[in-house]
């Protein structure tokens, strides 16, 4: 079954956390499973942030590939909630505590400070090759990476200068933070809340970017 891209990239800005699932170095070759809070970058690929001396971390130096289950889970009814799996190869990044990865990260797990001050913790992204998407009974199927979104993403300093309009709009309210902006749609955070903004249609350009943003702090100003 053909999936609509948008279901499963709108999933990836709703979860918080994610299963990284490595080949394990011992016991050999056995999936090895893990529970990891994540962030997707501006092409939306999940980006973690682990310890060189974690159990995963020294899977991926091994073997790269990798796995990665994202859902949205509410009640008990895991089946029927919107959930898929991600296959592709991890990268570690060079990135520092100052640089746009790090910056963004930190805006979605703010707590993550005190693990890059320790200085033994890298970002490492997946570049995702295939993905599963199950929206539910009878709603499911394969998508390649390169079709999760094929826009130019917004650029780092663009996204910057959206962030400085939302915190200082008039129409802002307290406790409303907005965590990034992509051509589809804003992370919010509402009163400790993550909340995924979907816009109606792609937007293409600075303009119409602040113009959709405009509406989502009035749509969340009460």
């Amino acid at each position: 079954m053909k999936i609509p891209a948008h279901a499963p990239l709108h999933l990836l800005h709703q979860a918080p956390v994610g299963t990284l699932a490595t080949h394990a170095r011992e016991p050999q070759g056995f999936p090895y499973p893990t529970l990891l809070p994540f962030a997707t970058d501006a092409r939306h690929r999940p980006v973690i942030l682990v310890s060189r001396l974690a159990e995963h971390t020294r899977n991926l130096q091994d073997d790269p590939r990798a796995g990665f289950l994202v859902a949205q889970t509410s009640g008990e009814d895991v089946l029927s909630a919107p959930r898929m799996t991600l296959i592709g190869r991890f990268e570690p990044s060079d990135a520092g505590a100052d640089s746009t990865l790090a910056r963004r990260y930190l805006r979605y797990h703010p707590d993550a400070a005190r693990y890059l001050a320790l200085g033994d913790f890298t970002f490492w992204t997946l570049h995702v090759e295939r993905l599963r998407y199950i929206g539910g009974f009878g709603a499911m199927g394969w998508l390649d990476g390169a079709e999760l979104d094929t826009l130019v993403p917004v650029p780092a300093e663009e996204e910057d200068a959206l962030i400085h309009f939302a915190d200082t709009h008039p129409a802002r309210r307290e406790g409303f933070a907005l965590l990034g902006v992509d051509r589809h749609g804003a992370d919010l955070r509402i009163d400790g809340q993550r909340i995924r903004h979907p816009f109606e249609l792609p937007q293409l350009d600075g303009a119409s970017l602040h113009g959709a943003l405009a509406d989502s702090l009035a749509a969340y100003s009460n």
